[in-house]
């Protein structure tokens, strides 16, 4: 019989399990860009701390954030950055590895949590470390048969998200083998972008999971 792991903090309903992956936005960016994904109904923002001046990104768009959408930072590799993320108002964590001290320290803030995971260990790690989602990453190598064999062995209430190579266009595949949220980096935001054209780029990605998914979705 598989245990079962509870999240440390759950992870939220949402209308849509989008993450908006930001790496490389710009401090002077991020209200236009965060901004318009928002409004075209994006719930879910990850500025990655390997971006010019993280954390100043993060708390410009936290403070004009809505309550019902988290902000967050990704490529969160230690505990002190989890602090410096907390002082900038972020809400969610998202991590390419399992660190069961940075999961941790981000339960104890408060914060949903998204690990990266590859293997059956990484994700049973994850989830033992009190994790809100698994994040398999890069989807693009796993691909729907890969995760769909992993997502066999865990729980089955495990939310599960694919990162990595994965855009709009492959909602469809990997929704049918179980997963209900996606991380869309390039696919949706590259350094240099406009406001504009990040926020036609997610309109596209909100069309596209409610057709796939039969209207809005709750994770």
């Amino acid at each position: 019989m598989i245990p079962s792991f509870e999240p440390t903090v759950p992870w939220p309903s949402l209308k849509r399990s989008l993450v908006a992956i930001l790496r490389g936005l710009k401090p002077e960016e991020a209200e236009g860009v965060v901004g318009g994904l928002i409004e075209v109904g994006f719930e879910a923002i990850e500025i990655p701390l390997n971006s010019p001046e993280p954390f100043r990104s993060i708390e410009i768009a936290a403070k004009l954030a809505p309550d019902n959408v988290l902000i967050g930072g990704g490529t969160v590799l230690s505990p002190e950055a989890v602090d410096g993320l907390d002082a900038a108002g972020g809400r969610l964590l998202v991590s390419p590895n399992v660190d069961p001290a940075v999961l941790r320290r981000a339960g104890e803030r408060g914060m949903v949590t998204m690990p990266g995971c590859f293997t059956p260990t990484e994700a049973f790690q994850a989830l033992a470390a009190g994790a809100s989602a698994l994040k398999f990453f890069p989807a693009v190598t796993l691909g729907p048969v890969g995760v769909s064999a992993v997502r066999a062995v865990l729980p089955k209430t495990t939310v599960i998200g694919v990162v990595g190579g994965v855009s709009e266009a492959d909602f469809d595949a990997f929704g049918r083998v179980g997963v209900t949220a996606f991380g869309l980096g390039s696919s949706l935001y590259k350094p240099g972008m406009s406001a504009a054209d990040v926020a036609a780029h997610g309109r596209l990605a909100v069309e596209t999971y409610d057709r796939v998914f039969g209207g809005v979705h709750s994770a």
